[in-house]
């Protein structure tokens, strides 16, 4: 029994900073964009802001609206802008990641349904640590530009 105290104390507290490591991580303006009736991809966006001081890694994400989840990229590659799917999201210590149109995004590939406007998307981000944080996105209409204002659709 002696031996078995520190043990347990040792592994609780092991387990409580491994639990609070995705603690560190703030989810700032989520949203999924809003699509056309028959399309069957968005994309979500948002802030990851990280408050330690050890870089962390989104590896993953899932959602339940679609069949395929991925962590994408915009590159330019002979002078064309192509979305590439990429292994993580890197959020550097102290500093923010930011998910945006035509940068860093998640894309919804496969959705199952239709996707409404103020509807709220649950999506679960998985950290290279092993933790993760589900949040509820809700749906837009439109791009976020900018500093969080909202782009108006654009008619021509």
């Amino acid at each position: 029994m002696k031996i078995l105290t520190p043990v347990l104390f040792i592994l609780l507290a092991l387990s409580h900073n491994f639990v609070m490591a995705s603690d560190d991580v703030t989810i700032i303006e989520p949203y999924v964009r809003a699509v056309p009736p028959g399309q069957t991809v968005s994309a979500a966006f948002l802030q990851l802001e990280n408050k330690s001081a050890e870089t962390r890694y989104v590896v993953n994400a899932t959602s339940s609206v679609s069949n395929v989840v991925e962590l994408h990229s915009h590159v330019h590659e002979n002078g064309m802008m192509k979305m590439r799917q990429i292994d993580s999201i890197e959020i550097p210590a102290n500093s923010k990641a930011v998910l945006e149109p035509g940068g860093l995004h998640i894309m919804l590939i496969g959705l199952h349904d239709a996707l409404k406007v103020d509807q709220k998307v649950s999506i679960t981000l998985e950290f290279k640590n092993g933790t993760s944080q589900t949040i509820e996105a809700p749906v837009r209409k439109g791009m976020m530009k900018g500093k969080g204002a909202m782009m108006k659709d654009m008619k021509h």
